[in-house]
């Protein structure tokens, strides 16, 4: 936002990233609580800051004879599956059990955002209290993130769609070179489409819960005021989403390394957090600190239902 001159003011990545550091080391070592350390490495547990551990998926080979049978006599055959009906029921009632189990874990981070958020805006380690404070702005982002994950699987299913009759339509038919040259080209730029759009909700929605926290607004407000922002400075933005993914893939990295020398005992969910959460409540305090940087309505230590704690890194814009 403009300043006292109608200037832009100086955005900065270094700056916020070293005042983030001081933020981090006064919350966790000046002193040192371990009681303080588990909650807030609970809150950030919930908030989906740091999952740990994840599962491993091996692909299955042969499953056995049985019903599972593959049948193809060349090549450029369709797949015929014979599976019971019991393996369908069973399919579907998974899939039912695995979208109830995550449409339950998204309202749960929704909700845990604003605690963690509390917890490292207001330098303390506290579940309850914030649980029930941010109620109304936790649930508005669980719908709001509802409602961007039906639109996603929406738009995948539309093109599975489309790719289906398309294969299908060129299945067989040796003179479909052209058909298959735009079917490929039209794929790869649906990717890449994808992939742009993906990144720019996820940086947008990266923000909106500071802004929420500061203004108590819904998450559709938010939403429309950090798109404006970004797009009305998108260097910025790019610069902090190129150097969080080289500082995401550290903390993986970091992560892996924790759990290889722990017998994978560090990467068990809940414990990877508390093993890494310096560098967790780190990356959150840059976020904030970069985010205030635009003015005091981004600022979350400026508003008065979150007063600053002492002592406040100052400000990376602010004068000397």
């Amino acid at each position: 936002m403009p300043n006292m001159n109608g200037a832009e003011p100086r955005i900065e990545i270094v700056a916020p990233f070293g005042a983030a550091f001081e933020w981090m080391k006064a919350m966790l070592f000046r002193p040192f609580d371990l009681a303080k350390w588990l909650t807030i490495a609970f809150a950030a547990f919930i908030a989906g800051s740091w999952g740990g551990g994840g599962g491993n998926f091996s692909r299955v080979g042969r499953l056995g004879d049985g019903n599972w049978k593959y049948r193809a006599t060349k090549y450029g055959d369709w797949p015929d599956w014979n599976i019971t009906p019991w393996i369908i029921a069973l399919a579907i009632g998974a899939g039912l059990i695995v979208i109830i189990l995550s449409v339950i874990w998204m309202w749960v981070s929704a909700r845990g955002r604003f605690v963690f958020t509390d917890c490292v805006v207001k330098n303390r380690g506290a579940i309850g209290e914030p649980w029930r404070e941010y109620r109304r702005e936790g649930n508005s982002y669980f719908l709001f993130s509802l409602v961007i994950a039906g639109c996603a699987l929406v738009c995948v299913a539309i093109f599975a769609l489309f790719a289906w009759i398309v294969l299908g339509a060129m299945h067989g038919d040796r003179e479909s070179g052209a058909a298959s040259v735009v079917f490929i080209v039209v794929f790869v730029l649906f990717i890449l489409a994808g992939v742009v759009v993906a990144w720019f909700i996820g940086l947008v929605c990266h923000f909106m819960v500071p802004v929420m926290y500061q203004r108590r607004c819904s998450a559709r407000e938010a939403f429309v005021d950090v798109t404006r922002l970004v797009f009305h400075q998108p260097g910025p933005f790019i610069l902090f989403l190129l150097f969080m993914i080289a500082l995401t893939l550290g903390v993986i990295i970091a992560g892996t390394i924790v759990a290889c020398m722990t017998c994978c005992i560090g990467g068990l969910p809940y414990i990877s957090t508390v093993l890494l959460l310096p560098a967790i409540v780190w990356l959150a305090a840059f976020r904030l600190m970069f985010l205030r940087q635009f003015g005091d309505q981004y600022d979350v230590w400026s508003s008065a239902l979150a007063p600053a704690p002492s002592p406040l890194p100052p400000s990376p814009t602010a004068p000397a």
